[in-house]
Formats: C-alpha cells, sequence, structure tokens
C-alpha cells in the first residue's frame, strides 16, 4: 500500500466512496440490500475498510477480485470461442438483485494486452452486454446506484511521469480526502455543479459547435435530453455531460491525451464523422489498429455516446495521471472536454428513465452500443450554442462555463 494512503485516508475514501454510491441513486438505501464490491488486489487495503463500513450499514455485502493482468493475458491469449463468449451461472440473477456497486481500480498494468487481437477482447465484451442491460433498467428504475475509484499503483504512476508517492498524492487532492471533512467538500461542489446544469437546461440548445486547434465539432443534444453531472457515479468527478443524439453529430474530433483501454495504448486519436452521425476515419498516432477493431465491436461503437465538459474552477487535477477516471475530469489550464464512443445514459433523459423502451431510446437517438469510450481533449476551446430561438451563445471558453 502506497504510505500515503494511511488508515485515516482509506477511512474518509470509503465514507466519499459510499456518499457516491448513495448520490448515484434517487431513492434512499435502506438496510438489507445488496452491494457488489469489485477490486484489484493492490487495492485490497481500501476493500477492507469499505466492507466493514458496508456491514455496519447493514449491506449484503459481496466481495469480488478483478482478474491479475497475468489472469488477463492468459484468458485472452489462450481461451477459444466459447469461452471468451462464456457467462458463468448465476451472474443474470445476481445483476438482476444488486442494488449498488462500488469499483476499486488499481492497475498493475496498462498495456498487458497490447499484442492480442482486439476482435478477441471485443467478442468478451459483447458476451456480457445482457449483464450492462440489466443494470442499466434497474438503474433507471431506481433500484441501482453505482461508483468508482482509482487506488494508486506504480504502473499508472510510471506512465503519467510520477512516483507513487507523488500518484498518491494526486489522487488524495483530487477527491479531498486531505480536507478534514471531504463529504462537505463534495456537498459544495455538487451545489456548484447544480447551478450550471440549470442554466444549461434551461437555454433551449438545438446544437453546439466545438472549436479547438484540432476539433471542430457539431454535437446536437437532441429531444427530450437534460445536461447531468457531479452525481456521485465517479470519484472524483467534476464533468457537466449528455447524451446526444449521436444522428446530430459531424466533423473532426481529436484527442490529445492518451488513452489506456483493454490493456492497449491510444494516443492522438482522431475521429472524422459522416453526416450521418458515424465515425467515418478513425486515426491515431499510435494504436490506430486497436482503435479501429474496437469500433467494429457493434454498430453503436462508431456513434457518440456522451459528451462532456469539465469546467477547471471545480477540478483540481492538473496534470495527467494515465487513468480515465482522473484524465477526464481534467481542470488544469483549460479544462477539457471528452467524447464517449457507444454506450449512452438515459439518465440524461428529461423525463423518468424507466419509461424510456428501446424504441423510445432509438427514435430519440439515445445510442446503444456493448463499448464506452472516453476520449479526451484539454486544448484550449471554444463551445458555442446554437439555441432554438436563433441566438448564439458561447457557453464556455478558457476552460470555464460563462454563466
Amino acid at each position: 500500500m502506497a504510505s500515503e494512503m494511511t488508515p485515516s485516508i482509506l477511512e474518509k475514501y470509503a465514507e466519499v466512496l459510499i456518499w457516491g454510491m448513495e448520490t448515484a441513486r434517487s431513492r434512499k438505501y435502506k438496510g438489507g440490500e445488496l452491494v457488489l464490491v469489485r477490486f484489484d488486489h493492490p487495492a485490497l487495503a481500501l476493500a477492507e475498510v469499505l466492507y466493514d463500513k458496508l456491514v455496519d450499514r447493514g449491506m449484503h455485502t459481496l466481495i469480488r477480485m478483478i482478474p491479475t493482468a497475468r489472469m488477463e493475458r492468459s484468458f485472452f491469449h489462450k481461451a477459444g470461442n466459447r469461452q471468451l463468449s462464456f457467462v458463468p451461472p448465476g451472474e443474470t440473477p445476481l445483476m438482476e438483485a444488486l442494488n449498488g456497486s462500488i469499483y476499486l481500480h488499481a492497475p498493475e498494468s496498462l498495456t498487458h494486452l497490447q499484442d492480442v487481437d482486439p476482435r478477441r477482447i471485443g467478442k468478451a465484451l459483447l458476451a456480457r452486454k445482457d449483464l450492462r442491460d440489466i443494470l442499466v433498467r434497474r438503474e433507471e428504475q431506481a433500484l441501482y446506484g453505482w461508483t468508482l475509484c482509482a487506488f494508486p499503483t506504480a504502473e499508472p504512476a510510471r506512465r503519467a511521469g510520477l512516483s507513487r508517492r507523488r500518484y498518491a498524492e494526486q489522487i488524495i487532492r483530487a477527491c479531498f480526502l486531505d480536507d478534514p471533512d471531504p463529504l462537505s467538500r463534495w456537498k459544495d461542489v455538487f451545489e456548484e455543479a447544480a447551478a450550471v446544469k440549470k442554466w444549461l437546461n434551461g437555454m433551449g440548445i438545438s446544437s453546439l459547435r466545438v472549436e479547438s486547434a484540432h476539433v471542430d465539432l457539431v454535437i446536437t443534444p437532441g429531444e427530450r435530453r437534460k445536461w447531468i453531472g457531479v452525481s456521485g457515479h465517479n470519484i472524483p468527478s467534476f464533468e457537466i455531460f449528455l447524451s446526444p443524439d449521436w444522428r446530430g453529430t459531424r466533423g473532426v474530433y481529436f484527442a490529445d491525451q492518451p488513452s489506456f483501454r483493454s490493456g492497449n495504448y491510444v494516443k492522438g486519436a482522431r475521429l472524422e464523422f459522416n453526416r450521418n452521425g458515424s465515425v467515418k476515419t478513425a486515426t491515431a498516432e499510435k494504436g490506430g489498429e486497436f482503435l479501429n477493431k474496437q469500433i467494429r465491436v457493434d454498430a453503436g461503437a462508431r456513434r457518440v455516446g456522451e459528451f462532456s465538459l469539465t469546467d477547471r474552477r471545480f477540478s483540481p487535477i492538473d496534470r495527467f495521471m494515465a487513468h480515465t477516471l482522473f484524465d477526464e475530469n481534467y481542470g488544469g489550464r483549460h479544462g477539457n472536454c471528452h467524447l464517449a464512443l457507444g454506450s449512452s445514459y438515459s439518465d440524461t433523459y428529461d423525463g423518468n428513465p424507466a419509461e424510456l423502451t428501446r424504441d423510445m431510446k432509438q427514435s430519440l437517438g439515445f445510442n446503444e452500443s456493448a463499448l464506452h469510450w472516453d476520449l479526451v481533449n484539454t486544448e484550449d476551446k471554444t463551445v458555442t450554442a446554437h439555441l432554438v430561438s436563433g441566438k448564439r451563445v458561447v457557453i464556455y471558453e478558457k476552460g470555464i462555463f460563462t454563466c
């Protein structure tokens, strides 16, 4: 365990994570509900503290360790097609009964699957899509909430150019764990973000134009949409986002931040969208083959599922962390936007998500996919809203919302 993750810090981290899970679900938790804690082995100490606190709250708590990097290499190199598509007995009823989950991400390696055919990774991803769909439905019904976090390990620290001590310090600062009362700080951010979301949701935006040195992109929010964010789902999280109507996406998007995904490394991803809202060409300085095979996982993998903006006034994250959880919430000098290819979030629907049928989602342009891949741009940018009234309003520049 990194020396900075002291017992006091672990206690605070666990309390913040439980707050995140509880905040992410509109229905209040009560004793006897079922919570799953998944963790990578290096995060065992945090998992133990979290388990203790959940048991104290009367939760039925399941603990599951994520396969190690070595296990994942063995699986994706050696598994046959039936093994790649295998879903263990009991997984479906577990997902149908689950009320909450917390994931403690502590990777020992970030590129251990770079020599694996991405189609094999995609096959395993597709096999578990039905399980994810169950959790989406339960979340829409306010029966399920989730959150996740990162625990400092040597590999992402090295990739970020930091010692593990400095990396741990960055996590502690970003999650307000060095504050005497982290929950109070998170509640303050929650309220500040609520004011921005109210402003955005009252504007009547028909489209957004995002412009930076390497981005010229049109995003169409779509009908029955709302901006959400700082909802407890991720710790830390400072982003404000929506799931746009994928059919109205066009132009060029560039991710200047590298991305580590499924044991692979992608740098300088450039996406060009056709007028139908799908990726026409995808290139990258590194990892281009993996990028192109990932966006062919299914039809929705070539479409946008999320568009997000982070105000640098909210976020204390000011450097690359080699971890999407932090990089998509980068504050720094210019804030950031990120675009996710793949699945959309139904809680950006401005009505009751539980009423959304598959046909309704399709007609409203909510994207569906086994993929959800966040690609981050931290360039100085301007975001201009074209309103239904015909007016144009700059809503974001120099890394901040203009409200």
